[in-house]
């Protein structure tokens, strides 16, 4: 009897100690995500500013541009914002997006992880246009409002014991019709449906983010090897990216400041 129950506690002990090593290797992995997600946001950040210093002025005599809200273009503004080069800048994030997610299993981890920062550089260039739109003090506004929304929704999908994936086909659903309704927008120029689009963007990007966040978590599997876990943790990163920028500019369409 005695050595029934050492066997029973050492296989307790035995399985506390596998559960310790997954939670601690689940911790480092969901680390390395948060980590890369937040380095790609910061040269999106740099990149984006950068861009529109570069492109505007507010010496007259520089100008060769003047916009109807009175932002004054250098020539590199008025090439990147004003011929078909705005095209390229605006396309090229979304071909190296589609490029990385069908050709990471056969990338190195290094390389795959170098093709992450480039889209998020291409992706500041594209969203520089913000600054031409939005006062900058509402810009930084809204990034902290998204950071604090992202970080509570990414917390409640990590840690909620209720599986989310019921709810996942409904918002895939829900972002086609925003797309659908946005390009249709282009056309008509509702300010009545461009407010509704950015609302229901909002709450589609919200409910991704707890979504995604419990979608990377389970992705997590303690027998992959190094290459496997970096390929993983790099696409987590990207879709959680993802999420935050579309919460971002989704936000931004009804709470930024216009410059007059």
């Amino acid at each position: 009897m005695a050595d029934f129950n050492n066997y029973q506690n050492r296989m307790a002990q035995a399985r506390a100690q596998s559960g310790a090593m997954i939670d601690e290797g689940l911790r480092a992995y969901m680390l390395k995500v948060y980590n890369l997600m937040a380095i790609g946001l910061a040269i999106t950040g740099i990149a984006a500013f950068g861009m529109s210093a570069l492109a505007t002025t507010t010496d007259a005599a520089a100008a060769v541009a003047r916009l109807p809200n009175g932002i004054m273009l250098t020539s590199l503004g008025a090439a990147v914002y004003g011929s078909p080069l705005r095209w390229v800048v605006m396309l090229a994030p979304l071909a190296l997006v589609f490029f990385l997610s069908y050709r990471v299993n056969k990338m190195s981890v290094s390389a795959a992880q170098g093709t992450f920062w480039g889209y998020a550089a291409l992706m500041g260039l594209s969203l520089s246009s913000i600054f031409l739109v939005y006062t900058a003090q509402s810009i930084v506004q809204t990034f902290f409002i998204t950071a604090a929304s992202f970080g509570a929704l990414s917390l409640y999908g990590y840690t909620t014991k209720r599986s989310l994936s019921g709810m996942g086909s409904f918002l895939i659903m829900g972002l086609f019709g925003v797309i659908i309704a946005s390009l249709v927008n282009i056309f008509l120029q509702s300010s009545a449906l461009g407010f509704a689009i950015s609302v229901i963007g909002v709450l589609i990007f919200a409910g991704l983010t707890a979504y995604d966040t419990q979608k990377i978590k389970e992705m997590y599997f303690e027998a992959d090897d190094v290459a496997v876990m970096g390929r993983k943790a790099i696409m987590g990163a990207l879709t959680l990216y993802l999420d935050f920028i579309n919460l971002f500019t989704f936000l931004l369409q009804f709470l930024g400041n216009r410059n007059n």
